[in-house]
């Protein structure tokens, strides 16, 4: 189903496909992931309750067009969800080529790709509505409208981290399972990237940030529960190695 969903995404996206068959190719991703369910990864995790789980991995290939900020998005997504992701970069001959590698419970990372994914269908259905304004370069004012998209993202989820502190102390129990599955995914992640570094920040030159944010605020989260954690950095973690 998330193959489908990236494929229509990816025609839609392609600068030779109209404004009409695009919004049909969108609509068609909404369709799917409505009738996939974004809380379907909470239903797998009240099956689970239980029985013991084990930290698991996934590589996410992203599809052009807008490379990093979409895996600046998947980034944000999957430390909101705890999750951590590693971002993998590659050149071929077809070009620069980004995939994320996932690490958290399995519950935890289909969440993330469903989510990840219903937000990419929310972006592309909210940038082709806007518009590029005149006198703005389409890809640059792109690229910062979706950076400003993901920061909203991020916001909305450690405000409502905030609001669930604020109601109620955490229960004992549940505070010392949390942390043990935070140290179990950064082991994970130490062991498979042993030179893991963070990548540079990037300075954009679109002026689409704002209106990405007022995008990202209105967006559907799904209801997923959040994690802890605040604004990440655009760049996000990247591997020093030669694994990508």
């Amino acid at each position: 189903m998330l193959d489908k969903v990236r494929k229509l995404l990816a025609k839609a996206e392609d600068p030779a496909c109209t404004r009409e068959e695009a919004e049909a190719l969108t609509a068609k991703a909404a369709e799917l992931i409505a009738k996939y369910g974004i809380d379907q990864a909470v239903l797998a995790a009240a099956e689970a309750a239980g029985r013991p789980q084990v930290v698991g991995n996934r590589l996410v290939e992203l599809e052009p067009p807008y490379l990093r900020e979409k895996a600046h998005l998947l980034h944000v997504v999957a430390g909101s969800l705890r999750c951590r992701s590693v971002r993998l970069e590659r050149r071929g001959a077809d070009g620069l080529r980004v995939s994320m590698h996932l690490f958290g419970l399995e519950s935890d990372v289909d969440g993330v790709e469903l989510l990840f994914a219903s937000l990419l269908v929310q972006a592309a259905r909210a940038l082709l509505a806007e518009g590029v304004p005149d006198g703005e370069q389409p890809a640059a004012w792109r690229r910062s409208w979706l950076v400003g998209f993901a920061a909203a993202v991020a916001q909305r989820f450690a405000e409502a981290d905030r609001r669930s502190r604020e109601a109620g102390p955490d229960l004992p129990g549940v505070a010392l399972v949390l942390a043990d599955r935070r140290r179990a995914v950064d082991l994970a992640v130490e062991e498979a990237y042993p030179r893991l570094t963070r990548g540079r920040a990037r300075r954009l030159t679109g002026g689409g940030y704002a209106a990405g944010q007022e995008a990202g605020q209105r967006a559907d989260l799904g209801g997923a529960r959040v994690g802890a954690g605040g604004r990440p950095a655009v760049s996000g973690a990247r591997a020093r190695s030669g694994r990508g």
